[in-house]
């Protein structure tokens, strides 16, 4: 049986600016998505493993204290809820302090991001306990332009080495610490933790993600969702 050493870290702090809807009003990682609240996929997801040990969902002050009754739909004995900050590295950092001190592992996924597949979980987690950061990505395959202020192309940036990040990020949980650590010490905050490690010089590889695992960013997005659900098997 596996040790249960992994801690999640799901993050779900964020003001929804760009999506408005049916559901204006309320914040998209709370809305319906492929049969489910969009937060309560990832949650669910990430309990079904036998390694993980807790998961903390961060939510914005107005509803960490009320969190939505569905949320409970999970083994509530693997889950907390913490208090989302004004920046995502706030939150994150909240997370962090969250989990339970077994957490040898630390899982980071972004509740827009309701369709993680648990082989790309598995991936991750296996480059962790190696002893360094992993992150699921893409690897870029369109041609990619930098353009001035007035759209005009100033350049092709060769595509050969670039990967498009997402989530899980994983990492050890004494290297997220150390980061966020350091990041909060001098001021310097990020919408992506393995940039974090980067500054720091600390070792992250990437795995394969997956095409599947988008995030919803606007209301288009919750249709796509929905036609990429269910899982494969």
């Amino acid at each position: 049986m596996s040790a249960r050493d992994v801690g999640v870290v799901i993050v779900a702090g964020g003001a929804s600016t760009r999506t408005t809807g049916t559901d204006q009003g309320r914040l998209k990682q709370l809305r319906w998505v492929a049969g489910k609240p969009m937060l309560l996929h990832s949650l669910q997801t990430f309990q079904q493993r036998a390694d993980v040990a807790m998961v903390v969902c961060v939510l914005p002050s107005s509803y960490a204290g009320d969190p939505p009754p569905w949320i409970f739909q999970c083994d509530v004995e693997r889950m907390l809820i913490s208090v989302g900050g004004k920046e995502r590295s706030e939150s994150v950092q909240n997370g962090l302090e969250d989990l339970p001190d077994e957490c040898r592992i630390v899982l980071i996924q972004d509740a827009a991001r309701p369709l993680v597949a648990p082989a790309m979980i598995d991936r991750v987690v296996n480059e962790v306990r190696k002893g360094h950061g992993a992150i699921a990505a893409l690897p870029v395959v369109d041609t990619l332009k930098e353009v001035d202020s007035d759209g005009r192309i100033v350049r092709t940036i060769e595509r050969t080495n670039l990967w498009r990040a997402q989530t899980p990020q994983g990492f050890p949980r004494d290297m997220i610490d150390r980061a966020h650590k350091e990041a909060r010490r001098a001021g310097i905050t990020a919408t992506d933790d393995a940039a974090l490690c980067e500054r720091l010089q600390l070792p992250v590889v990437v795995v394969r993600g997956s095409e599947r695992a988008l995030k919803v960013t606007d209301d288009g997005d919750f249709a796509r969702v929905d036609a990429l659900f269910p899982l494969p098997e």
